[in-house]
């Protein structure tokens, strides 16, 4: 066993020899210790690791987040803030307006009591919900408990509440109660105002802050790959297609272009001259950067046309996708799993009001279940050894799943949820899984039958980040393109990657969307038609 230093940080190489091999051959397996940089969580910088709060959001305007950040700073100071009203409520015979006031930087309202001498009063007084304000008046101390800092408009010559927008509130949708997500999809250009899709909109910008943050922070290059393409990046022909040669909506559909001998239509007067679609992946794309910059990742708009009304499954969703090279399976399982528990541990560490919220009221024991995953080692299993589990429990246990486990067909979320839940009790990555239904681009194994190709399962959710090897023996992946039922000249530009200088390839994607929901501790996507 010998430790060596490299890309990776300190690892250490193991030799052995193999007991069904009679010669002297050693074979050798390499098993990455990834140990992060001195003042760093998880290989980033820990200076990095706080967000900066900016205190104004443009002019002189202050965000409410940067006055709930350091109260002491604004108390018995002056100040303009804007947003809007969450509620407009008066006391003491209406000669007192108290407004609860949100700029959408935090989860938190904020209050301002406006007195009666403000000139407008009378028109302040008519306002109600998602009324938007611009205000100056002074910071105090706030008597109650619920806030440690209010505004106080009380100087009708330094103070003025500025009425911006009306908002009637006979007409306006969104009552102060909260919102089903069934309900907010009926009127989803307003949703947004509400505190639950506020704060999913607040953790989703924290974790592309994170994602980039985290890959920057490990040497990876940031590549943009292309939106329409004419390549199946996975094979499965479930793409949503972009063409010019269909007619008006107004004109007959025999306005199609179509060859003559074989009534096919005649993609020559198509934009590209070829079928084209949206792509569901950028990860064959981006290996051409990698094979010349070697770390590199996409996070970018997919699309998949998946024929499924699942929670799961989505029309649109970004993707994160690194490529590593000159690594191995266990490289990847570990940047996988660091990223994640890095994205982790950046929303409990600068999202903690909205965290707090979802807990509160959207799932009890969130907090607890993302700590349980931050601080778990995960665990690494075949899945011919997760197949030889599932149906052990079967047997000798009674339990039933909806569809039982066997080997050669796919892991569903029960049996995923299972292993993690039941089993473990913590997140368990699962490798070397059947050629027959991953994607041609899979590095085939010794046995012919799996590739080595993993996912990570978490425990309440089952997959969230799958990865894999990539096939650098140019034979086998041109064989494996066929087997697929696709041609080989849409894929002479991917070939040539191996015929030119090929390495081992290794990556992993995690889907934006999904993993924002997942983090957030409940479902709020219906069906994947319905996500437009």
């Amino acid at each position: 066993c010998v430790q060596e230093t490299g890309t990776w940080g300190n690892h250490y190489r193991f030799f052995f020899k193999p007991k069904y091999l009679k010669s002297n051959f050693l074979m050798e397996q390499s098993k990455i210790i990834y140990q992060a940089p001195e003042n760093s969580i998880l290989g980033v910088p820990a200076n990095l690791t706080t967000k900066n709060v900016p205190e104004h959001s443009v002019s002189n305007i202050i965000r409410i987040e940067a006055i709930y950040n350091t109260p002491e700073k604004y108390i018995d100071g002056e100040g303009v803030v804007a947003g809007w009203a969450r509620t407009v409520r008066l006391q003491a015979n209406n000669t007192i307006a108290f407004i609860e006031l949100t700029d959408g930087s935090t989860h938190d309202t904020f209050q301002i009591v406006v007195d009666s001498v403000v000139a407008n009063f009378e028109q302040i007084k008519k306002c109600d919900v998602s009324t938007s304000f611009k205000i100056k008046g002074k910071f105090v101390k706030s008597p109650g408990t619920k806030q440690p800092i209010e505004m106080q408009v009380n100087q009708n010559e330094t103070h003025y509440v500025e009425i911006v927008g009306s908002c009637d509130p006979g007409t306006y949708p969104l009552a102060k109660k909260f919102h089903n997500p069934e309900t907010l999809r009926q009127i989803a250009h307003l949703r947004p105002r509400t505190n639950l899709i506020g704060a999913v909109a607040r953790i989703r910008n924290n974790l592309a802050f994170a994602t980039h943050l985290f890959f920057q922070s490990r040497g990876f290059f940031y590549v943009h790959t292309p939106i329409i393409t004419a390549s199946d990046c996975e094979g499965a022909g479930e793409m949503f297609q972009v063409t010019t040669v269909l007619p008006e909506s107004a004109e007959p559909i025999n306005k199609v272009k179509v060859e003559k001998t074989t009534q096919k239509v005649d993609y020559q007067h198509d934009f590209f001259k070829k079928p084209t679609f949206l792509t569901v992946s950028g990860q064959l794309a981006v290996e051409n950067y990698a094979c010349a910059l070697s770390n590199v990742y996409t996070f970018g708009p997919t699309f998949r046309a998946e024929n499924s009304n699942t929670k799961r499954h989505l029309a649109e969703f970004w993707m994160i996708e690194p490529e590593i090279c000159f690594g191995d399976l266990f490289d990847d399982m570990e940047l996988a799993e660091s990223y994640l528990k890095f994205c982790i541990k950046y929303v409990l560490d600068n999202n903690k009001k909205d965290i707090d919220f979802l807990n509160q009221r959207i799932k009890k024991g969130l907090i607890d279940e993302l700590q349980h995953v931050y601080n778990s080692e995960f665990v690494r299993i075949t899945y011919t050894d997760a197949v030889a589990q599932l149906e052990k429990v079967v047997a000798e246990k009674g339990v039933k799943f909806e569809i039982p486990p066997q080997w050669g067909k796919d892991l569903g979320t029960e049996h995923e949820r299972y292993l993690t839940d039941e089993v473990y009790k913590k997140p368990v990555i699962v490798y070397n899984y059947p050629k027959d239904f991953k994607a041609f681009y899979m590095r085939m194994n010794e046995d012919q039958k799996t590739v080595a190709a993993m996912d990570i399962l978490v425990p309440g959710v089952g997959e969230i980040i799958g990865g894999s090897q990539r096939e650098e023996r140019l034979d086998v992946l041109e064989k494996r393109i066929q087997e697929m039922g696709l041609a080989l000249d849409g894929y002479k530009w991917y070939s040539d990657l191996r015929r030119y200088g090929t390495c081992l390839l290794y990556t992993s994607d995690a889907a934006d969307d999904l993993l924002c929901v997942d983090l957030g501790g409940r479902r709020i996507i219906k069906k994947k038609k319905q996500n437009i």
